[in-house]
């Protein structure tokens, strides 16, 4: 026990021969207490069910079931996957896999994930998890620390983004806390955050589809007023007669007038 200690993990790298893989984003927490407040944040309990991403040595593992979790690690690289299954601890089931292809039909309901995210595919792994409210309680996951801030901002603010709309659509996105890149072994080249995404189930819409879409468009021309970047789906009369404020930009709207605004135009087409 005790793999966070960078004496530890480097004892555990030289047993194994192998060095933290850039590619997999493979950036390891050497910090006790940062390990133990996301713990926290995440309300870890005795006996609850818990999805873990990319354990790699196994340092937020530890503390997982040190709470009492009954957990199951998804991890792609091998070398690591073959080392947290050889622990042989009941409690958890180790998976080698790419979390992207795994199947979700192995959770079960009321799972919280607790994972430090490989940052190359933080949005698409989000994707695949927050619209799952049929399994998912929680989702505490770190992150790089601009991401968080887009993650769970507000309008009116420089970090509101397509990303904000589309999590805040599924959860209760909050900012928990900066983890500063030294925290890390290597360190990365940018510092980090924890967020808590609190799972919701999504409030009736005429095409989630459609609307993401339009939200996308927005906000990939959000220097633009939305009359004139939302013209590549709905004409100029339409945009004029529905648009409260003909000024609007796509950072001033919260979410909540975007959806009126969304379904005004789809009634009227």
């Amino acid at each position: 026990m005790g793999i966070f200690k960078p004496s530890e993990l480097l004892k555990k790298l030289e047993e194994l021969g192998v060095n933290p893989k850039k590619g997999l984003s493979q950036n390891f927490l050497i910090d006790g207490n940062i390990l133990n407040k996301i713990v926290d944040l995440a309300e870890v309990k005795p006996g609850d069910k818990v999805l873990e991403i990319g354990p790699g040595p196994g340092a937020l593992t530890e503390k997982l079931l040190e709470r009492g979790a009954h957990l199951i690690a998804v991890e792609k690289d091998s070398t690591w996957a073959r080392a947290l299954k050889e622990k042989s601890i009941p409690e958890l089931s180790v998976h080698e896999a790419d979390i992207l292809e795994f199947d979700l039909s192995l959770i079960s309901p009321g799972t919280k994930v607790v994972a430090n995210l490989p940052y190359h595919i933080t949005t698409p792994i989000l994707s695949k998890l927050v619209e799952r409210s049929d399994l998912f309680q929680s989702i505490t996951v770190m992150v790089q620390d601009e991401v968080a801030k887009r993650m769970t901002s507000k309008p009116k603010t420089s970090d509101y983004s397509s990303l904000t709309v589309y999590l805040s659509f599924f959860s209760e996105p909050k900012y928990g806390f900066k983890v500063k890149r030294t925290s890390f072994f290597p360190p990365p080249n940018v510092d980090s955050a924890i967020v808590r995404l609190d799972i919701k189930v999504p409030r009736a819409i005429s095409n989630k589809e459609r609307f993401f879409k339009m939200v996308r468009e927005a906000f990939n021309h959000r220097r633009k007023m939305l009359r004139a970047s939302l013209r590549t789906i709905y004409t100029k009369e339409l945009l004029e007669k529905h648009l409260p404020n003909p000024n609007a930009r796509p950072e001033e709207m919260s979410i909540d007038e975007l959806i009126k605004l969304f379904e005004s135009l789809e009634k009227d087409i």
